[in-house]
């Protein structure tokens, strides 16, 4: 089983500069290599593939941090299944997991929501999906200095917050401050629940 996170950003057209595509280029370089394991494309239509299915709602949720930092974000949809076809490019790639993504991701803008996930598995999509737009809740609206936090916290997970607030240059009870404002705790518990689901999923 693989996951393929499809997304696009959000109010691209407005946006005036072009810059915001380096940015999202610069924030998909760590999964890998392009084309072949991420993609961006038709302008502000990107593609990621998550060898391991574990890592895709923290990727997203990364994705989605980067992006808030930069006062922008983005509408995904995670697609689990299986590969059988591998290209080139990621965007010519196929399976279930891409299929899975591919359909979810243009149902987004009508359920009204930025992160969506498919397995194919109703009764679990339904409870993760439904869990997902609680956190949305609070995820949609975090500003650029909770983001900021976020990304450096999923980037750097055995960091104390003393050594956080350094790279910030903040002090630790500030550092506390955006941890609570952000509700990092409740994100984290998260995505250890979906690990611990889609575990007993896959086959």
């Amino acid at each position: 089983m693989t996951s393929v996170i499809t997304g696009d950003i959000i109010g691209s057209r407005k946006q005036k500069s072009n810059h915001w595509v380096e940015d999202l280029k610069k924030i998909l370089s760590p999964f890998g290599k392009t084309p072949s394991e991420w993609e961006v494309y038709r302008g502000d239509e990107f593609q990621i593939e998550i060898k391991n299915p574990e890592d895709a709602l923290l990727a997203a949720i990364l994705v989605k941090a980067h992006l808030r930092a930069i006062k922008s974000d983005a509408r995904m949809s995670i697609g689990f299944g299986d590969k059988t076809h591998h290209a080139e490019k990621i965007s010519e790639s196929n399976g279930a997991a891409f299929i899975n993504s591919g359909e979810l991701f243009e149902t987004l803008k009508k359920q009204k929501v930025t992160l969506a996930l498919r397995t194919g598995d109703s009764s679990f999509d339904e409870k993760m999906n439904l869990m997902l737009q609680l956190a949305l809740t609070f995820m949609d609206s975090w500003l650029v200095q909770s983001a900021e936090f976020v990304a450096l916290a999923i980037e750097n997970p055995k960091l104390s917050q003393e050594e956080i607030g350094q790279k910030l240059g903040i002090n630790q009870a500030a550092v506390s401050r955006r941890q609570k404002r952000a509700q990092f705790d409740l994100v984290m518990n998260l995505d250890r629940y979906f690990r611990t689901q889609i575990k007993q999923l896959a086959p």
